[in-house]
């Protein structure tokens, strides 16, 4: 399996912090690299980690050059909230994206994200437009402004300090959250702040990414769960705004499509990618 990806023996520190992993990609008859589709990075949500995605990642390989990462207060339960609440900002985010992408240095990249990973996937393909050649987002709106995140305290007041075991966070999240949020933790232990995520999620309640997602002009496949957190329409709304995006709600399926529907999530991403310029 691939390891942290390095450079003369050593990661910046930067792209150390996030465990930022290269996965490798397609390769020929004898054994040679593939370009494919270029690199695919992939960006995980509000709750989730780069290794989350372990279950996707042998298919997209066949595609292209596979990374992932943590995002930045997803490294860790010891994480610190920051002193600047600029640092909270959607913009923060997409800086390290960008950043992550200069340093992996293999030309526009797919990218493929869940929930606040899909947002910081097309708000990064609207700030940086060379450095990204196609979409894939994955239940995620641009705007959530009047619903706030504080009404999950309580929920979040009752989580133990650390869950024993899978079938522990399955009691209490479900069979496919319970396994992701699982993979996602530390030895059973949160790996981030729930007041720094919370704190995260309350950006989207004061404002909206329309502009943004407006600005974007590249391939674009939105995947909508049929169960989903996104504010009815807008998703749909999305494809009418964007001439090269296509729209597919998944009935039945949670917030966790790609987990939730794997068989329709890899089926849908497959065909999309394969219509991609090689």
């Amino acid at each position: 399996m691939a390891g942290t990806v390095s450079r003369s023996g050593d990661a910046a520190p930067a792209v150390r912090e996030t465990g930022l992993r290269d996965h490798g990609g397609p390769v020929d008859v004898d054994g040679h690299d593939v370009r494919g589709v270029g690199p695919i990075v992939l960006l995980h949500g509000l709750m989730g980690r780069g290794r989350t995605w372990r279950r996707q990642i042998p298919w997209l390989r066949r595609h292209g050059r596979v990374f992932t990462f943590d995002a930045a207060f997803h490294t860790g339960a010891d994480v610190a909230a920051p002193d600047d609440v600029a640092e909270l900002s959607t913009e923060r985010f997409v800086a390290d994206l960008a950043e992550i992408l200069v340093w992996i240095d293999q030309g526009p990249a797919v990218l493929v994200g869940h929930s606040m990973g899909g947002l910081h996937a097309w708000c990064t393909a609207a700030a940086y437009p060379e450095m990204v050649s196609a979409l894939v987002i994955e239940d995620m709106a641009p705007d959530f402004r009047g619903h706030t995140t504080r009404d999950w305290t309580p929920w979040f007041d009752s989580w133990p300090e650390r869950f024993g075991s899978v079938e522990q966070a399955q009691q209490m999240f479900g069979e496919v959250a319970g396994r992701y949020f699982f993979e996602a933790f530390d030895d059973g232990r949160l790996h981030g702040d729930l007041q720094i995520w919370t704190e995260l999620a309350e950006e989207w309640a004061r404002r909206d990414f329309w502009s943004q997602w407006r600005a974007v002009d590249v391939p674009s496949l939105l995947i909508e769960a049929g169960n989903s957190v996104t504010p009815p329409g807008q998703m749909r709304t999305m494809r009418s705004l964007q001439q090269y995006a296509d729209h597919l709600c998944v009935v039945g399926a949670g917030h966790l499509v790609h987990d939730d529907a794997p068989d329709v999530y890899q089926g849908a991403v497959e065909a999309f990618l394969s219509a991609l310029p090689r």
